[in-house]
């Protein structure tokens, strides 16, 4: 029996046009061989036709905010976002403001925290979260963990209840959605920088601009799962609703958003989580609390304190995760008619005599209350005494110069210089040719007019040193990446500890990896290179073991039976099969990569991120909307590309 080739499927359907995409390549590496000859505006758009866009944007801005007086608008809701987050900051660590109500003991709250995960998931989940909070307090840094928590506990829930309301618009209303669907687009693609200065100027520096930049960070996916899963609410439950009298509001509250309870907390799982990225990140902005210490201990290039904050974090964001996730799958708990009610509530009440006993407690033992500097458990210093010793040693000295020289000099630089050599109007026609390999002239339109409106800028240079960034880094990432997830899919005992790795990589504050990047590197294409591909690698390494695992079992066994070997199987059947879910993997490091680079201009890059971190320093919002819209835009230009290949290829092969 032969062995069923699925590496030889072709991609067929109405946007495939081979013949057509082979032509606008070919023009382009044509014009790109005469560039000597072509005219100045083929090579670059001249200063003349580039469109005012920053001033546009500006004007824009400024109209609302002065004519039509938003900033009156916004400072009333930063009137109400700071009278939250001082009553937040008053229980989480003692802020001398109204109501003047905490701050509470710490010992309370890794109490309260483990009883919630016991009730949750059981002992584990419970261990997890009281180690969490025990080791927050032991190395000293619960104050400034409380100043990051009171701003999640604020905007992770206002979030959350404007994500659900939108959500609900949208499902109710197609013509909302299709006008939502391209903004949440926008939102989920630009530039974190993008979000901090109009938070700024909108509302007032510090927490309240950082909690409204993280909750317009974090909502668009609690929008996207509330539409989802109330569309897929099935008919016989709304049926039923209907018959039992019920009315719209009804409707609503005790069938719609019960039943699509499941994607409802999914929404709310992702909210958190980049809730606490985004927060980290508003350090930038005046945002006290772990990123502001982390953002410090780096401009001293002190690894080991800033290690032992990044573990703090990795620990919160793990524990906020688990928790929320086992919050998706736990089912709501019926009782009998006439349980007691301190059986059906003994959790919250096992909590509330676990904070108040407690709180009592600290009273008489201070410690228990408060860990005070001189008594915590830190090691910074030892563990930058040994990082500094390490690094430099002369074999490791020796071998990243090495390797940095080598890089530099024969690799990255010439790359750099070949894209910025190319004429624009190769790029764009190659970008063209791409798209109009996975989708016909509609998406080649869509894919080059990104890059044309990029182009139309006056930033073009900047931009494809920004994607020279980014396609060095996914390329490493694919080398290393691709092959441990392979490894990982096929071998069970390789799968717990690179997925483990991948949880850390992934949870680890995102500018804490520059500080290996350059004091391994130095301030080089290299470091910012090596800072990018560490993010990129996780999405790379996750995707290939769901793509190979997924594999339908039938399929596998029949290539076993046909006399296949391993590699024959892995390449003519489980690789084909699994691509369409890798080129999503590939899709999510460009995704990451694009944002990675933002950060990555702290090294001092010449790239779009550079400017933009530039713009925090003044007021010229339409500049930076204009650089963050760049980076969006060539983000969306592979994102299209990418998904529609990877949906006509999983159509192609029958898997949905």
């Amino acid at each position: 029996m032969a062995v069923a080739d699925f590496s030889s499927t072709t991609t067929s359907g109405r946007g495939f046009r081979p013949g057509l995409s082979a032509m606008l390549l070919g023009l382009a590496v044509f014009l790109a061989v005469l560039k000597p000859f072509l005219p100045a505006f083929a090579v670059r758009l001249p200063d003349a036709a580039v469109l005012p866009y920053d001033v546009w944007f500006q004007s824009l801005f400024d109209f609302l905010k002065d004519d039509l007086g938003l900033i009156y608008v916004t400072r009333t809701i930063s009137a109400g976002l700071e009278w939250l987050l001082d009553i937040t900051a008053n229980l989480f660590y003692g802020k001398h403001r109204w109501p003047y109500i905490g701050p509470m003991p710490w010992a309370a709250v890794a109490a309260v925290v483990a009883i919630i995960g016991y009730a949750l998931k059981g002992w584990k989940m419970a261990l997890l979260g009281a180690v969490t909070f025990v080791w927050v307090a032991l190395v000293g840094q619960w104050e400034i963990a409380m100043q990051t928590m009171s701003v999640i506990a604020v905007a992770a829930p206002v979030a959350v209840f404007v994500g659900l309301v939108l959500g609900i618009f949208a499902w109710k209303f197609p013509r909302f959605e299709a006008f939502l669907a391209p903004v949440l687009a926008i939102f989920q693609t630009l530039p974190f920088f993008t979000y901090l200065l109009p938070a700024v100027i909108f509302f007032k520096v510090g927490p309240t601009a950082g909690c409204v930049a993280t909750i317009l960070y974090a909502m668009p996916p609690m929008v996207l799962m509330s539409t989802l899963g109330l569309k897929k609410v099935r008919s016989e439950v709304v049926e039923a609703g209907h018959m039992s009298g019920s009315t719209r509001w009804q409707m609503l509250r005790h069938v719609y958003i019960p039943s699509a309870r499941t994607e409802i907390l999914v929404g709310v799982n992702q909210v958190i989580m980049l809730s606490l990225a985004m927060v980290v990140l508003t350090a930038f902005i005046g945002m006290p609390g772990l990123g502001a210490k982390l953002l410090s201990l780096m401009n001293s290039l002190k690894l080991g304190r800033s290690f032992e904050i990044g573990v703090t974090i990795v620990l919160i964001a793990v524990t906020m995760d688990r928790m929320s996730k086992a919050w998706v799958v736990t089912q709501p708990v019926h009782y009998e008619r006439g349980t007691p009610w301190w059986i059906r509530h003994r959790y919250p009440l096992l909590a509330v005599g676990a904070f108040i006993g407690i709180t009592v407690l600290a009273q008489a033992f201070p410690i228990l209350a408060e860990i005070k500097r001189g008594q915590d458990l830190s090691i910074g210093s030892e563990i930058d005494s040994v990082i500094t010793a390490i690094l430099s040693n002369d074999v490791v000295t020796g071998v990243t110069g090495w390797l940095r020289g080598f890089l530099v000099t024969s690799v990255l630089i010439p790359f750099r210089n070949a894209l910025l050599w190319l004429p624009t109007i190769s790029i764009l026609l190659a970008c063209a040719a791409a798209g109009c390999a996975v989708g016909g002239w509609r998406s080649a339109a869509l894919a080059s007019g990104f890059l044309a409106i990029v182009a139309a800028t006056g930033w073009w240079d900047r931009a494809v040193i920004t994607l020279y960034s980014v396609i060095s880094a996914v390329c490493v990432a694919a080398l290393v990446g691709l092959p441990l997830g392979v490894l990982a899919a096929l071998k069970r005992r390789w799968s717990d500890p690179i997925l483990i790795a991948c949880d850390t990589a992934q949870t680890f504050p995102s500018f804490v990896y520059l500080i290996p990047a350059i004091m391994l590197f130095g301030v080089s294409d290299v470091s910012v290179v090596f800072a990018i591909f560490i993010f990129a690698t996780v999405p790379l390494m996750r995707y290939t073991i769901e793509g190979i695992r997924a594999v339908p079992e039938e399929v596998a066994e029949a290539a076993d039976m046909s006399g296949a070997t391993r590699m024959q199987k892995l390449f003519k059947v489980q690789l084909p099969l699994a691509l369409p879910t890798m080129v999503i993997g590939v899709n999510q490091a460009i995704m990451f990569a694009f944002f990675m680079v933002i950060i990555a201009a702290f090294i001092g890059t010449q790239d779009l991120g550079q400017e933009l971190q530039k713009t925090l320093a003044g007021n010229e919002l339409g500049k930076n909307f204009v650089l963050g819209m760049c980076v969006a835009l060539m983000a969306l230009a592979f994102n299209h590309i990418l998904m529609r290949w990877s949906e006509d290829r999983r159509k192609t092969l029958g898997l949905g």
